[in-house]
């Protein structure tokens, strides 16, 4: 059922039938009901492209995220959830864009193309082509997470610093003296992906703070990965009786080769982080954590993302979360790991 199809059987015009629907111009209020009950029992509804034409908004939202590494995490696809549910609140659709570098063809015709009203980017990293670009073509969008240049656009963001620092801080107030932090892969560290630099300085600073010994490490995101860390940790310095991690991707692994090694959690080893707290609630026992706030995040750059396509010359804002540290089970005071004169310090 077309356009045409509805003037014929409404006896008018097909530029009327156009006009009364897209409101662009007036039309008698009789003429408007008599294409109504024409459009009512044929249960037309005009596609999405014709109602872009129409009203020049396709009522679509574009998600730039790229996975961060080989795959999404859980914590990936919470946000991809909770964008998408947040956009059907606004009555808008969502179309993923899995591409997201300047020169990546996806990311080009979302934009060239005009498939989506606005877009929201993820996986952001202090020095970002894409928030660049979309800047200079003064193309809507919202960033989750913050460049270097946090007042350039709207964001909303996750303090990685302090809640990493929080973690420390938690950790050396137990009486952790040797503690270990966890990143993501080395390959995010050296490319500027914002939470793994952000939470990395903030371990860095609270550990100095406290004159706690400590080392650090990159690590892929899974589970087979967070294993090998864990035996590395231990093999660098045995002592090492605590670990703050970004990684939730490799948590599992984590717990496997603490209980290989033969630590308990914990009695003799104590972890904590910024994970998602539904998967800090899947491991035994469950992570004490900064929990990722996925959902309330979401839903905050699809309210800024609509805000600025309906008010486009409004200056840009900006949410920075710190959520508390839910207090679960996986922390304790500092236990008896085997004492050692291994060398101590940071480490990539």
């Amino acid at each position: 059922m077309n356009i045409g199809e509805i003037a014929r059987l409404a006896g008018v015009s097909r530029s009327t039938v156009s006009y009364a629907l897209s409101g662009k111009r007036p039309v008698s209020d009789d003429t408007r009901r008599k294409i109504q009950r024409v459009v009512d029992e044929l249960g037309y509804q005009p596609s999405a492209s014709a109602r872009a034409l129409a009203n020049g908004r396709t009522s679509t939202l574009g998600l730039v995220f790229p996975p961060a590494g080989n795959h999404y995490t859980g914590m990936q696809l919470d946000f991809i959830g909770s964008v998408v549910e947040a956009a059907a609140a606004h009555d808008y659709d969502v179309l993923l864009s899995p591409s997201g570098v300047d020169s990546d063809r996806s990311f080009q015709r979302l934009l060239g193309e005009r498939r989506v009203d606005g877009a929201i980017l993820m996986e952001i990293r202090l020095e970002d082509d894409r928030v660049d670009h979309l800047a200079a073509l003064d193309f809507p969008f919202v960033a989750i997470g913050r460049t270097a240049r946090t007042e350039s656009c709207s964001w909303v963001g996750l303090d990685h610093t302090t809640l990493v620092e929080r973690c420390v801080h938690h950790l050396a107030d137990l009486g952790h003296r040797r503690v270990a932090f966890v990143n993501r892969p080395e390959q995010l560290l050296r490319t500027g992906y914002e939470s793994a630099q952000r939470g990395l300085n903030g371990f860095t600073k609270a550990a100095a703070e406290r004159g706690l010994t400590v080392r650090t490490y990159c690590c892929g995101d899974d589970a087979a990965s967070g294993q090998t860390c864990l035996e590395r940790i231990l093999h660098d310095d045995p002592a090492t009786t605590a670990l703050v991690t970004l990684n939730e991707a490799a948590l599992g692994g984590l717990y496997r080769g603490l209980a290989e090694a033969g630590r308990h959690v914990p009695r003799d080893f104590s972890l904590t982080g910024v994970v998602a707290g539904r998967w800090a609630e899947t491991v035994t026992p469950q992570l004490t954590a900064a929990d990722v706030p996925a959902e309330q995040m979401g839903r905050l750059a699809v309210d800024l993302l609509v805000e600025r396509l309906n008010h486009p010359d409004a200056p840009p804002r900006h949410h920075l979360l710190t959520p508390p540290i839910s207090l679960r089970a996986s922390t304790g005071p500092a236990g008896t790991a085997p004492s050692t004169d291994a060398g101590a310090g940071m480490t990539a």
